[in-house]
């Protein structure tokens, strides 16, 4: 079958690979629509991250080369022993969590944060960029007959978005800012919404993302280029700022931005993933006990994205700006999403299906 693999930076081949096999516990997708993901896009850019090179990884024990694609979509053709949630036919979505289920955090729970984490499509257990895949039946999630294989394929970053917000403890009528509009950014507006924020006030530098920032819901969209964004928030918080910023944008910025917004005992979520180091002086949280947490990516939160994007509680509607064929993921795909255009693009989405195009 055909697969995208990463080589190294800059680096991703489509070739031909074996097809995967069932095995207990596991069910065989057809893969419809995957997403290209921000952390696509790290690896491709500045990777490795999540990416084992030279030394396999614990769990799926595979280095790179490695499939891609953890953003996906697709139809059961074939189920494992002892597999009792699916038929050959079910329409899925995968949570692409690839966890131990033995160290403290999975017993816990938060398999999320366990200590050999790993995500399908980035690990080396195979991944969305493909043909077909295989998968632990316990991460993947039927979906709802009122729902496409493309809004499906969203269902992953709104999940992102979704365990932030919780992780904020944000509250119905809170405020929030939220430090950049790409795709996990306008997920955070429309979760926030969806949440029952009074005000979201949004960091977006001029483009057409200011735009689709103001679609997901945003109530006001600030340039940092026209505006002093911490004094535009004072405002629009009546002096006070924001009860929580999320920080989409993995730059020295947005972080600054993000935590000088904060009113006191405000709380800042950092959902980017960052390629370098920044530095911070620890008196901007000593004196206000203003907080700041990392999350990483969701734990529990599938079922409920599911079901908000279901009924139109989460719209996610016109993020897919592009939909492409496998064949053209580097040109099409990476190529688009790191040129000159990117800002135009919210989520391509890639199909090995050539009768999907």
């Amino acid at each position: 079958m055909k697969a995208a693999l990463w080589y190294a930076k800059n680096d991703v081949r489509v070739e031909e690979i074996q097809e995967p096999k069932v095995i207990p516990g596991t069910v065989k997708i057809k893969v419809k629509w995957c997403g290209i993901c921000g952390s696509d896009l790290h690896e491709y850019l500045g990777g490795p991250i999540f990416i084992p090179v030279g030394q396999a990884h614990p769990l799926s024990g595979n280095a790179a080369p490695v499939v891609l694609g953890h953003e996906f979509s697709g139809e059961v053709v074939e189920i494992g022993e002892n597999v009792t949630n699916f038929k050959i036919g079910d329409r899925v979505a995968v949570e692409p969590i690839v966890a131990c289920g033995k160290c403290p955090a999975c017993k816990e729970g938060k398999y999320n944060l366990c200590e050999s984490l790993g995500f399908h499509g980035l690990c080396g257990s195979g991944g969305g960029f493909a043909e077909y895949t295989v998968f632990p039946e316990e991460f993947v999630h039927k979906l709802p007959d009122n729902m496409s294989y493309e809004q499906a394929a969203l269902i992953e970053p709104m999940a992102v978005a979704l365990h932030s917000i919780r992780i904020a403890n944000f509250k119905t009528g809170d405020t929030a800012l939220v430090l950049g509009s790409g795709p996990i950014g306008l997920a955070t507006i429309e979760c926030l919404k969806a949440a029952g924020a009074s005000k979201v006030i949004v960091l977006q530098r001029k483009s057409i993302r200011q735009e689709y920032a103001k679609r997901a819901g945003a109530d006001i969209v600030l340039d940092p280029n026209e505006v002093d964004i911490v004094a535009e928030v004072k405002k629009a918080t009546n002096g006070v700022g924001v009860d929580a910023s999320f920080e989409t944008t993995g730059a020295k910025i947005g972080f600054d931005i993000g935590l000088n917004s904060l009113k006191y005992e405000g709380i800042m979520v950092i959902t980017s993933i960052w390629e370098n180091e920044i530095s911070i002086n620890p008196n901007a949280l000593v004196f206000s006990e203003k907080k700041i947490v990392g999350t990483l990516a969701y734990r529990h939160e599938f079922p409920a994205t599911i079901a908000q994007m279901s009924d139109g509680r989460i719209k996610a509607e016109g993020y897919i700006t592009s939909k492409i064929h496998l064949e053209d993921i580097v040109e099409k795909g990476f190529g688009t999403l790191t040129g000159p255009d990117k800002k135009k693009h919210v989520k391509i989405l890639v199909t090995p299906d050539e009768e999907l195009i």
